[in-house]
């Protein structure tokens, strides 16, 4: 249905990384979300009705939250595709994380209000009515379900949505909490205990899981995770096949929203090419980095000294020294200051994030090591990775 949906009412459908269409995407998935929900809900509720099954009911109830959880995408959509203005220069995709929160907080509460009915059944058990209706009902549920989770999940992944992998993820947990509702009315009529109301304490538990797992990755990218280490790969490969380039650090990826990337980096250049040829090369990369990652690049030049065969076998001696120390560290920005009493070795290193000593302590500690080692004197900057 999406697909047919889509190429009636959406134009350059295929064109997933224009802002336009994964609005369009976002829109069309929201509105067939918000009719099959409130159709399962109708369903469902004279389901439960009919068979007098608090597990039926709370899971038509399920269904009506997601016809809000819908709404709520929709909303985002329509918010996170507003042009950037004088108060948000980076605009406001970031909206789409926070509809993705939203649905997630419904999903909790009503995995809680599910739970909290289901124990009270427990408590004061009702018999409960199969029928031929209620159980076609549920088996229909079932398999818009499980295409609702199909198309929000591939069009979610095709756009990079947040919000609508939280809703996919939602549909699949519906799925399984259906099948139970339908297994327990089957055999409450063989089995003389309350298996209406523990499938109802099944269902919750499993829809609280759906609803912490989507509030930890909508909230992720709001509190700036670190970048896909694919992305990260594939910037560095465009931008270290230019002919000049030696070297990139200081790499950091910003998020404003799926199709909002800022990248800024420092790329390694000869300190002896011509400058406009250099500046040539790194509006290549730029130009590239725009086309095919989709971002807005910033690349700034560090021009070293690469023909300084001194300074060449000191970078060696104190790369072995780092790597021996600690193989997970790195350092750039090496440069060398001869004095007639000593000289000055210049460099930035680089250290995880939680990593076991502190800054000041891997400082003094390489500080060390080096000037017993090297005669040296080491001038370090230590720095967190941010990719």
């Amino acid at each position: 249905m999406i697909s047919i949906l889509s190429k009636i009412f959406i134009k350059d459908a295929n064109d997933f990384t224009s802002p336009a269409i994964r609005r369009a995407y976002g829109t069309l998935c929201s509105i067939v979300g918000i009719f099959l929900n409130v159709l399962m809900f109708a369903g469902k509720y004279i389901a439960g009705t009919i068979a007098n099954s608090v597990s039926i009911t709370a899971d038509a109830f399920n269904n009506l939250s997601d016809a809000g959880s819908s709404i709520i995408t929709l909303l985002g959509f329509r918010l996170a595709g507003r042009k950037p203005d004088p108060d948000h220069p980076f605009g406001h995709g970031r909206i789409e994380y926070l509809s993705g929160l939203a649905v997630s907080i419904l999903i909790l509460l009503m995995g809680f209000e599910l739970m909290k009915s289901s124990v009270t059944k427990l408590i004061h058990p009702e018999p409960v009515e199969a029928s031929l209706l209620a159980g076609g009902i549920m088996v229909a549920a079932i398999l818009i379900k499980v295409y609702m989770a199909f198309y929000n999940k591939t069009i979610g992944k095709k756009i990079d949505s947040a919000a609508m992998a939280a809703v996919a993820a939602d549909s699949l947990s519906d799925t399984i909490s259906t099948v139970v509702v339908l297994i327990s009315m089957i055999l409450s009529k063989f089995i003389d205990f309350p298996i209406d109301a523990v499938a109802g304490i099944f269902v919750a538990i499993l829809i609280l899981k759906t609803g912490f797992d989507s509030v930890r990755d909508t909230v992720a990218p709001l509190l700036g995770q670190a970048p896909d280490p694919e992305l990260v790969k594939q910037i560095e490969e465009i931008v270290m096949k230019q002919e000049h380039v030696v070297g990139i650090h200081d790499f950091i990826v910003h998020d404003y929203g799926p199709g909002r990337l800022f990248v800024s980096l420092h790329a390694e250049v000869p300190g002896d090419v011509d400058i406009f040829e250099l500046h040539d090369e790194i509006d290549n990369a730029e130009f590239e980095l725009r086309d095919v990652i989709g971002c807005e690049p910033t690349i700034h030049m560090d021009p070293i000294d690469v023909n300084n065969e001194h300074l060449a076998e000191l970078k060696e001696a104190v790369a072995k020294i780092i790597k021996e120390y600690d193989e997970v560290l790195s350092f750039h920005d090496f440069r060398m200051v001869p004095g007639e009493t000593h000289t000055n070795l210049i460099f930035d290193v680089v250290v995880p994030a939680k990593y076991k000593k502190s800054n000041s302590q891997v400082n003094e500690e390489l500080k060390e090591i080096i000037h017993s080692k090297l005669d040296c004197f080491a001038v370090i900057i230590v720095e967190q990775s941010y990719v």
